[in-house]
């Protein structure tokens, strides 16, 4: 099965992946810039594309972070990946975005039964999510996603670029202290549910805070 996933919940990035490649990962790219996802996107996934001979037909199935994540950067990612699949004809798959740091946590050399993912969502808040983790299983959601003060936490191990901002207060793993989720990760978590028959979620997206932008009120009258 060859995929395509896009995350775009704190970074802009993509990835291709195919179960039937020698190291499952044929393309990825990725940005630093946590701003710059609309500009980034769409030219990114065409050169990732281009330069590995892939054609929009030849992909099997799409999978976008669907967050959680500020609503800006969730809707280029989410909005790219649902037209992309609408024009090629391809199912469409979501998965939560912080599955992507649980996974590079599991497959590192870090041994912690169980852990916290925590992102920056600006506001002095942080998205976190509890995780548990069992010898050679993928990581298995145990709470969240919530949004809230870093202090409000569990106290356990954290990884991500939210646990760095916050090591006065969490306990954050230092090689993981600016990570972010990244496309990469993202689909090859998808692959091995796919592949374990795992249903997916739609592409619904995790906002987690009400919107700033409010409809206005009817106008006051001068008199």
């Amino acid at each position: 099965m060859l995929i395509l996933a896009i995350d775009t919940s704190a970074v802009a990035s993509a990835a291709l992946l195919s179960n039937e490649a020698p190291e499952g990962v044929l393309a990825s790219f990725a940005t630093e810039d946590t701003r710059s996802h609309a500009e980034v996107l769409a030219p990114g996934i065409h050169a990732m594309l281009a330069d590995a001979g892939v054609t929009g037909q030849d992909i099997d199935a799409l999978v976008v972070g669907v967050g959680p994540g500020p609503f800006t950067g969730l809707r280029s990612g989410i909005a790219t990946a649902r037209t992309l699949a609408f024009v090629w004809g391809k199912p469409l798959h979501g998965l939560m975005s912080l599955d992507a740091v649980a996974l590079e946590v599991a497959e590192s050399t870090v041994a912690v039964p169980e852990f916290l993912v925590v992102t920056d969502a600006r506001r002095k808040e942080v998205y976190w999510a509890r995780y548990s983790l069992d010898d050679g299983q993928l990581p298995q959601l145990e709470d969240g996603p919530h949004v809230g003060f870093a202090a409000g936490l569990p106290d356990l191990p954290a990884f991500g670029a939210g646990a760095g901002l916050y090591a006065d207060v969490l306990h954050a793993h230092p090689e993981f202290a600016a990570e972010q989720p990244d496309a990469l990760y993202l689909g090859q978590f998808a692959l091995a549910r796919l592949a374990a028959g795992d249903a997916l979620p739609d592409t619904t997206p995790l906002y987690l805070r009400e919107s700033d932008a409010q409809v206005p009120g009817p106008r006051k009258r001068a008199l």
